[in-house]
């Protein structure tokens, strides 16, 4: 088997998560290398790395660059990711900076794995988190029934926003156990979410932008529209902060096109890769974020119809928006450029 050689760029939540699935999917790896802004030694599960700081030189030889990604800023693709190409590279970028470019094709394996052909750049994007899970759940309606309308609430955990989000709803969790509710947003250290988490929910993920919707929001549309190569869909979306540590879980109300029962929908579902379908309500069976965590599958229930609308029909989506969501989606690309070499 051939081996290809890959570095990872970043060392976040999303940086080691890539480490972690590159190992427990064998992928072909013939050298790793791992970049970062400084050097450092890390630890993955029971696997050392040394970090290396991150320069163009270090791209010599690389088959293929997973940049993790920063979302909310520029990431370090926008920097390096030419460097890497140039140097014979190909780059799947995690980062909101390249998804929206029409020379950079927008994949989730699932759904549109032929577009990774389609790099004139030599770069692939990766979705955002919340786009994944939900795409990779309708696409399969979609083909069968065709979709006209999507209606999307997002509930989304706090490493979504990196692994100083997680330690900022550890901080805050402690103050209210330690029965200190006073001015506890103040009290914690390094705050980078715009409200308290423990103990709350709030609808701001990203900036606030066209029509009053968040950048985040307007990922949902723009990114599913190009997933999907169908740009008629009518998209909403309202995204929330939830104080889960890992897994998003989304309420998601569709139209379709043409007639299609519940029963029919968790037929086609139950049949399609990456879908795990629980949907038991009677016996309190539904997805929940604490279950998808550290899983690759997108797990679908609570599909029912809308008895007042005519093809209305509610999801209930959850994955791990670190794997799925980031990591593993990623690392699948890479699985598909180099079949395609093959």
């Amino acid at each position: 088997m051939k081996k290809y050689n890959v570095v990872v760029i970043g060392v976040g939540v999303v940086g080691i998560e890539m480490l972690r699935v590159l190992r427990q999917r064998n992928f072909p790896i013939g050298e790793l290398r791992v970049f970062a802004r400084s050097a450092r030694d890390i630890s993955v599960d029971t696997e050392r790395y040394s970090v290396k700081p991150i320069s163009p030189e270090g791209f010599e030889g690389i088959d293929i660059a997973l940049f993790a990604g920063t979302e909310g800023e520029k990431g370090a693709a926008v920097t390096y990711a030419a460097e890497a190409v140039k140097r014979g590279a190909v780059v799947i970028d995690n980062g909101a900076d390249f998804r929206m470019d029409p020379q950079v094709p927008l994949v989730v394996p699932e759904v549109n794995a032929k577009d990774v052909k389609k790099r004139k750049k030599g770069i692939i994007a990766n979705p955002n988190c919340s786009t994944i899970q939900m795409v990779v759940a309708l696409w399969p309606i979609y083909k069968q029934a065709g979709i006209r309308r999507i209606v999307v609430t997002t509930l989304q955990a706090s490493s979504g926003a990196g692994k100083a989000a997680v330690e900022q709803l550890r901080q805050e969790n402690s103050l209210i156990a330690a029965g200190d509710f006073r001015y506890l947003h103040a009290k914690v250290d390094d705050k980078v979410l715009p409200q308290q988490l423990a103990y709350n929910v709030f609808p701001h993920i990203g900036s606030f932008t066209d029509c009053d919707y968040t950048n985040e929001e307007w990922k949902l549309v723009k990114e599913t529209h190009k997933i999907m190569h169908d740009d008629k869909i009518k998209i909403s979306a309202t995204t929330v902060r939830v104080p889960v540590r890992t897994g998003h879980s989304e309420a998601v109300y569709i139209e379709t096109a043409r007639p299609i029962t519940p029963e029919k929908v968790r037929g086609i579902l139950s049949k399609s890769p990456g879908v795990k379908v629980l949907d038991d309500p009677k016996n309190n069976l539904y997805p929940m974020p604490k279950d998808a965590e550290g899983k690759d599958d997108t797990f679908v229930g609570r599909i029912r119809k809308d008895p007042f609308v005519k093809n209305g029909l509610w999801l209930w989506v959850v994955a791990d928006n670190l794997r799925k969501g980031a990591a593993t989606n990623a690392v699948q690309i890479a699985e598909c450029v180099i079949s395609e070499s093959k």
